[in-house]
């Protein structure tokens, strides 16, 4: 058991963060998007409110990071019951995103890793292929943490891992389907970053993250939200899903949230709605993370 001095700590940091969350850009006069929406509805959704707020609605950060516009928005987070392989951790509440916010087109990559840590972490690992374009792997929630701060403070501007709310919101980009490019087939059609094809569509076993920006972008204009690597969140794992509007799970927990599946899990483990926990000092060859940015 915590001391109680500890655990109102502990409980003063979940607001600190919950409240810097939710106060980041200020809010746009645009009606917010309202799951489920079209393709065409996302683009312009992100077109008026980069006109709006005066900004492109991709940017790229001094470190050749593409960073796109996320408008705010209303969605149901989770899976419904009759989705093929869903898990009971994935049961769908309602939130609502009330800040717009920026988030890498893809993964962050070794060459990036490399450029604001100066350390490779992944060298002499298993299920490695060393390239500069190729997803960063081999680092834990704490790592991922650290190059965050790091990069916020090489660019002046706050950057930081998604909330668990935000990632979903911003894979499904408007879809209720399984994945944002549609349903089981059209994945094995498009995707090849998942067991046992692993980016190659040739049936060659690959077994390793392969380079950011090969699959096709969802109607956000986001990549490799399906696979590839598993990406680090902000939350600690919950059982159930957090609801409610700008929610992050702060507790008092060893276990982080990552999303997205990666090249070692099947298609059904690559869905929008797919949960994992991992250990936040945990580092393995499928999981790395894509940034966000608040402003």
């Amino acid at each position: 058991m915590f001391p109680h001095s500890l655990a109102m700590f502990l409980l003063w940091c979940s607001f600190s963060l919950a409240a810097a969350v939710a106060a980041e850009i200020v809010p746009n006069e645009l009606p917010p998007l309202v799951f489920p929406f079209s393709s065409a509805q996302a683009k312009d959704a992100q077109e008026s409110l980069a006109q709006s707020l005066g900004y492109p609605v991709m940017e790229t950060n001094a470190l050749g990071m593409e960073l796109v516009l996320i408008p705010p928005g209303t969605f149901t987070m989770g899976s419904q019951t009759t989705e093929k392989a869903r898990a009971d951790d994935e049961d769908p509440v309602e939130v609502t995103l009330t800040k717009p916010f920026w988030l890498g087109k893809t993964e962050v990559t070794q060459g990036q890793w490399e450029h604001v840590m100066g350390t490779s972490p992944w060298k002499g690992e298993k299920y490695v292929n060393e390239d500069p374009k190729n997803a960063v792997s081999w680092v834990s929630w704490k790592m991922a943490q650290q190059f965050v701060e790091s990069l916020s403070n090489r660019e002046g501007v706050t950057y930081r891992l998604p909330t668990e709310a935000e990632w979903e919101w911003s894979c499904r980009a408007g879809t209720s389907s399984s994945f944002s490019i549609g349903e089981n087939e059209a994945v094995s059609t498009h995707h090849r970053w998942y067991w046992p094809f692993c980016g190659s569509g040739t049936g060659k076993r690959e077994l390793y993250a392969h380079p950011v920006g090969g699959t096709p972008a969802n109607p956000f204009g986001l990549n490799d939200m399906h696979g590839n690597v598993y990406e680090w969140c902000a939350d600690s794992y919950f059982d159930k899903l957090p609801g409610g509007t700008n929610p992050l799970v702060m507790t008092v927990s060893d276990f982080r949230v990552v999303r997205g599946g990666s090249w070692s899990y099947n298609p059904q483990d690559c869905s929008s709605a797919d949960r994992g926990r991992l250990k936040l000092d945990y580092r393995c060859g499928v999981t790395g993370f894509r940034v966000l940015r608040t402003q």
